[in-house]
């Protein structure tokens, strides 16, 4: 009797659910030690715009069962596990224009935005 065994291939290292830009990681942590000192930043996704989906961010006191937690740059960021297969890779960074400023969001995994820029979908 003769037994082949089919040699296993090498596990390919999966993209990290989230990192932060420097810029990103700089606003979270001046955001952090004032006025949402003690708080954690929760990134997720909701329904919602014409293009299906967008980013949904909240303060909470702590992480619940259903957070990945994410460390990058000293920081740590929750990410809610139904929104993490459509934010694995993703850049969060921060911009400052002359109108508006905030966090924004490089996916690997859009497919489109809607026209205003508010919804995405995969």
């Amino acid at each position: 009797m003769s037994t082949t065994t089919t040699p296993t291939r090498p596990r390919r290292a999966l993209p990290p659910l989230m990192t932060l830009t420097d810029a990103a990681a700089d606003r979270l942590s001046r955001l952090y030690s004032k006025g949402e000192q003690g708080k954690l930043l929760r990134i997720g996704v909701k329904t919602k715009g014409c293009s299906g989906m967008s980013y949904d961010m909240s303060w909470v006191d702590e992480p619940a069962p259903t957070d990945e937690v994410v460390k990058d740059k000293d920081l740590t960021v929750l990410v809610d596990r139904k929104a993490s297969l459509f934010l694995i890779g993703t850049v969060m960074d921060y911009e400052e224009k002359n109108l508006t400023s905030g966090f924004t969001f490089t996916n690997p995994n859009e497919k489109g935005r809607c026209g205003c820029g508010e919804s995405f979908h995969v």
